[in-house]
Order: C-alpha cells, then sequence, then structure tokens
C-alpha cells in the first residue's frame, strides 16, 4: 500500500520558535493514515527533530560531498546527525537559480540513499516546455538521469514530485488530469528504470499552488500520492485541513 504524503517545503521561511509554534499547533492532530513532512530551513531542523512525535522531518537541499571547503553547504553527514528523515533534491529553484545539473542531482540522490536519508526528487517542465508539448520529454530526462545506477533498497523510502514549473507560487495550477497524466509518465519512466513492483511501490506527489481547497481532486487520481506544498504548508490550519484531506486515501502497490 502507498501510503498518502502530505510534504511542506517552508523554503526560506519560518524562525525557530515559529518552527515550534507550528510543530506544537500540529502534531496532536495529525492523521496516522498520512506521513505528513516538513521540510524547514537547515538552521531550525535539530530543534525540530527534537521536538517531532508525529510529524516527520526534512531538510531541503544537501551536498553531495562529505565533507570539504564548499562554504555554506551541508553534507549528508550533518543532515544524518541532525536526526532528519528526507532531503527535498533536484527542486527547479535549485536548478533555475543555483545552476543545479540533473548530474548533481543525481549525485546527490546516490549520496542520500548512502546515508540512510530519503530523497525526494522534484522534477518539472517550464511553461514553454509545455506549449513546445516537449513535458513528456523532460521528465524522461529529469527521472532518468536522476536515478541512472541507483539501486533503490526499500521503494517506499523514494519520493518523486511533479512540479511542474508554471505553477509554482504563480497561483496558477495543472489541473487533476494533467497531474495525473505526468504522475503516471512518471511512474512508467520509472517502471523502465528499475522495475513495474518497484514503480509501483514509488510515491508520486504533485506540487504547485495546492491548497486545502483543491487537494483532494489531486489525491483523487490514481497515480497521484499527495503533495509537496509550500506556502500553504506554512499556516498551521491549512496544513491540518490538507492532511485531513488525504486521511481516507489508500492507494495499492499490486
Amino acid at each position: 500500500m502507498r501510503k498518502p504524503m502530505l510534504a511542506g517545503n517552508w523554503k526560506m521561511n519560518k524562525t525557530r520558535d515559529e518552527a515550534i509554534q507550528f510543530m506544537l499547533a500540529v502534531q496532536d492532530n495529525l492523521p496516522k493514515t498520512v506521513e505528513s513532512v516538513v521540510c524547514a530551513p537547515a538552521i531550525i531542523l535539530r530543534d525540530m527533530v527534537k521536538r517531532a512525535t508525529t510529524l516527520h522531518i526534512g531538510a531541503q537541499n544537501m551536498h553531495e560531498c562529505e565533507s570539504g571547503a564548499f562554504t555554506g553547504e551541508i553534507s549528508p553527514v550533518m543532515l544524518k546527525d541532525t536526526g532528519v528523515e528526507y532531503v527535498i533534491l533536484g527542486h527547479s529553484e535549485r536548478r533555475a537559480l543555483f545552476s543545479e545539473t540533473d548530474e548533481k542531482v543525481n549525485a546527490k540522490i546516490k549520496k542520500a540513499l548512502e546515508f540512510g536519508l530519503k530523497p525526494m526528487l522534484c522534477v518539472g517542465e517550464y511553461l514553454s516546455e509545455r506549449d513546445a508539448g516537449k513535458t513528456n520529454e523532460v521528465l524522461e530526462r529529469q527521472v532518468s538521469k536522476a536515478f541512472d545506477g541507483v539501486v533503490i533498497e526499500k521503494p517506499s523510502d523514494i519520493v518523486v514530485a511533479y512540479e511542474p514549473i508554471w505553477a509554482i507560487g504563480t497561483g496558477k495550477s495543472a489541473d487533476s488530469y494533467i497531474a495525473e497524466e505526468a504522475c503516471a509518465y512518471i511512474r512508467g519512466i520509472l517502471a523502465k528504470i528499475f522495475s513495474p513492483r518497484i514503480a509501483e511501490e514509488i510515491r508520486v506527489l504533485y506540487g504547485g499552488s495546492v491548497t486545502a481547497m483543491n487537494i483532494r481532486e489531486y489525491v483523487a487520481q490514481p497515480d497521484v500520492d499527495g503533495a509537496l506544498v509550500g506556502t500553504a504548508s506554512l499556516k498551521e490550519d491549512a496544513f491540518l485541513d490538507m492532511a485531513l484531506a488525504l486521511k481516507q486515501v489508500v492507494k495499492r502497490s499490486d
């Protein structure tokens, strides 16, 4: 069974005190049938892990080297030491603003798995690429290169998030049919890389202007196992509403 996931990406938001207040407000009310994750700024991860009960904690980025002269970067050794479970890799903002390549994302995924961290791979196309009919081509390249040479021991620890770049933080969102089409295509790529069985166990999320109002439409689709949420995940009430919306969703992996 693929357990539905709600993953919040806080990006560069929230102080330590704000993060703790958020956790105090939501943790007692999160449904057990949903895996609720928050990926927070690195500087507050340790404080969050210490207080985590029902909430799972993740990082937003990671360097592919264990140590070295990389000012400002965070290694997998450091993340593992904080106790986080997940790490977002290949986010479109990292690709666009920090020139991360598919090859670098691949190296990060391998290193994350080596240290027992669960990677959340982000993939997605620009509006110009969608308009040119290249969505599948982009997804094929990003997913195939990200998992090149990767060996998966526990498929349920792998997450892939389809985040069309044109729908991130814009107020625009892909409708549920577009999301399903892309997520199903991604699962097909995973089946070719690994196996159909492994592909059915990997969770594929949708991300892009997801709110408590529209999340049900997405997760009703057979290949959408939850959501990676940005702005809406910053508010306690909205986060809880989205988690509760996923409560009854169970996806079979057979």
